[in-house]
């Protein structure tokens, strides 16, 4: 067992890992916005809908808010190259010609992009339509002198080695060499060309697209059906930190304003979570004629600019309640600024609080409740907001004091030598905080202060020596955002600052009892961080328990070491959801269930261990603990979750 502090389990991610920025060309240096014919037109474009949504993103103005790269995707060439080895245009579909297109856009202020594709024919063949492998320094050359100013590279008929499937997400070699050539190609041109790499995240390009290309897809299509949006943001849970100005992981094209597609709240979470991870915003509906509820969406300046902030930091899953239905994302934006979203999963309207510590904030002198179209002042510790139906709370904090920290102007009411501070945040129920009081000046001679708290009302006393301004003590709380401090016997408080208890580690193989088929393993050195092993195959018969010593009764946060690479490629039209279910039952009560995302961050197909040695964190609130010994069960003991195996466990954090 192993005492961890607390700071130590608040992110996800068990480590970042460095930046690899592309060459500096000045592109995308923050993500690139627009709007692409594939997810209203399919493989079927042609030269009038580009013209007609070209014309809508001027008078909506969705261009003016930078909604300005028009890309004609699959289905716009034919299957013969010309003499010269070049490809060409359908002139049947654009009779005008692709340069002539491009001069079009670009006499309208608007982008050229287009679609090409790393194997020998384009997506969405037959008919035919030719791709540019082994052709890819006259294609790039081509693409030059048509003016484009994006490319949208894609995967299919490439694998040589299995005679150029469609499709196939099990390819015999990485795609990284043929991503990389076309780059080579399209940087050698004198004209800047935006290369965004969509190899469906088969060889987990973020290890590798940011020196190839501006931005890169992390999975699978995304398909017209709101269960996509959680098995989308699964997949970008492990990625978030490879964001950065000129290298955008990409979860695909909008929704937002397809016909019969997404409800306007549903709308307003998928817009929201793409904008405040830092993804490209490229619209797939048709602009002329979408209901003007939609086109709010797209036009919200709140989003684009939580989008198009220069920090160029995504979003990052902080908190997750699968047995609730919500969640909470939140990044940093300039200006000392934060941005949070609380998703709503579930399909019935109500209220959601956001507990400001989850996201690193105490307390908030402005908060903006973007799509309830409120703001208010003087925020402290927790926010609740009624949220639709699969609808999102979405809200910007700004003048920020840190989480832990309780001016006493903020927090605290005087009363003669009495300063009682409310809205005090426990995460975990225990007697274990550390309690730091500083005063406005040093105290000229000893002074005996006492204390009590919301949890125990026995006065803890301490001595503040003679020339100090600070003194410490550990107190009880529980775990609330409405606890309590009560401090007697000064007035002159200026803040107090409380930090969680330390965590006490468990390692799953050698503090766990395995039933059923369950095992350990070990890793390789570095992998399966912190433990350097897991434990695989839990299931609901299939568990993994422990003894576990609590000071305390009552709730327990928990921080759960996980494994997941099951990656939804084919399942990915269906209910694929690159996620695992797992629960945590204590003692006799109910189990509680966290339906945890990806966690892997190599290569599902070259990386070592296939990305199921790369672990990953996330926090759980759990009930039925007693003062001593403890039964902890780790499986997948309850219906709910999207597939019957657990995923792996490296070992769990417990605070008391």
């Amino acid at each position: 067992m192993i005492a961890l502090p607390l700071f130590l389990f608040l992110s996800v991610a068990q480590a970042s890992p460095p930046l690899h920025p592309r060459l500096q060309d000045g592109l995308a240096r923050t993500p690139q916005m627009g709007w692409n014919t594939y997810n209203e037109y399919n493989c079927y474009p042609n030269e009038s809908i580009v013209h007609l949504n070209a014309e809508a993103l001027l008078s909506t103005g969705l261009a003016d808010l930078g909604y300005r790269y028009v890309t004609i995707d699959c289905g716009w060439t034919v299957e013969e190259r010309l003499p010269n080895g070049s490809f060409t245009w359908n002139a049947t579909l654009f009779p005008s010609g692709f340069p002539a297109l491009g001069e079009y856009l670009h006499e309208r202020g608007l982008l050229f992009g287009a679609y090409g594709d790393s194997g020998i024919l384009l997506c969405g063949s037959p008919p035919n339509n030719t791709g540019s492998l082994y052709y890819e320094d006259i294609d790039a050359r081509t693409y030059a002198e048509w003016g484009i100013d994006s490319l949208k590279y894609d995967n299919c008929y490439s694998d040589a080695a299995t005679n150029y499937p469609n499709v196939n997400y099990a390819p015999s070699t990485s795609p990284h060499p043929r991503f990389l050539n076309m780059s080579r190609y399209i940087q050698s041109q004198e004209r800047p060309i935006l290369f965004q790499v969509c190899e469906w995240g088969i060889d987990f390009p973020a290890l590798w697209a940011p020196s190839v290309g501006h931005s890169w897809r992390i999975g699978n299509d995304i398909t017209p059906h709101w269960r996509s949006i959680f098995r989308t943001l699964n997949q970008a849970v492990p990625q978030t930190d490879f964001a950065g100005p000129g290298q955008w992981p990409d979860p695909d094209m909008l929704l937002v304003g397809l016909e019969d597609v997404l409800s306007i709240p549903e709308e307003q979470t998928h817009f929201a979570l793409w904008g405040i991870l830092k993804a490209p915003l490229i619209i797939g509906a048709k602009v002329d004629g979408m209901r003007e509820q939609s086109l709010d969406i797209l036009r919200n300046g709140d989003v684009i600019a939580y989008n198009q902030d220069s920090l160029g930091v995504s979003a990052a899953l902080k908190r997750r309640w699968s047995d609730q239905g919500y969640e909470v994302w939140s990044g940093p934006l300039e200006g000392g600024r934060t941005v949070a979203a609380v998703v709503n999963w579930r399909g019935e309207d109500r209220k959601l609080t956001l507990d400001l510590p989850d996201v690193g904030v105490q307390f908030a002198s402005g908060l903006k409740d973007v799509w309830n179209g409120e703001s208010f002042e003087g925020v402290r510790t927790k926010y609740t907001a009624s949220v639709e139906a699969h609808g999102t709370i979405l809200v910007e904090l700004s003048g920020t004091v840190s989480a832990g920290s309780y001016p006493a102007d903020i927090f605290g009411s005087l009363e003669g030598d009495t300063t009682t501070f409310s809205d005090i945040y426990g995460i975990t129920t225990s007697p274990n905080y550390n309690l730091t009081i500083v005063l406005n000046e040093a105290s000229t001679s000893a002074r005996n202060v006492s204390l009590t708290s919301s949890s125990s009302k026995t006065p803890i006393s301490i001595t503040i020596p003679p020339g100090s301004s600070i003194a410490t003590a550990r107190i009880p709380l529980t775990a609330s955002s409405n606890n309590t401090i009560t401090i007697q016997g000064t007035a002159s408080i200026a803040s107090i600052h409380l930090a969680a208890p330390k965590a006490t580690y468990y390692t799953g193989t050698s503090s766990f009892s395995l039933t059923g088929s369950a095992s350990s393993f070990e890793c390789p050195s570095s992998f399966c961080s912190p433990a350097g092993s897991k434990i695989t195959y839990l299931s609901s018969n299939n568990t993994a328990t422990a003894l576990i010593h609590s000071s305390t009764s009552g709730f327990k946060y928990l921080v759960i070491d996980y494994i997941n690479n099951d990656v939804a490629f084919d399942s990915a039209w269906e209910w694929g959801s690159n996620s695992r279910n797992l629960t945590i039952r204590v003692n006799d009560a109910e189990p509680i269930r966290l339906e945890v995302p990806l966690s892997g961050r190599h290569s599902e197909l070259f990386g070592p261990g296939l990305g199921w040695w790369d672990s990953a964190r996330l926090g759980v609130l759990t009930g039925g603990w007693k003062e001593g010994g403890n039964e902890v069960v780790l499986g997948n003991e309850v219906e709910g979750g999207f597939t019957g195996w657990a995923p792996d466990l490296v070992g769990v954090g417990v605070f008391d």
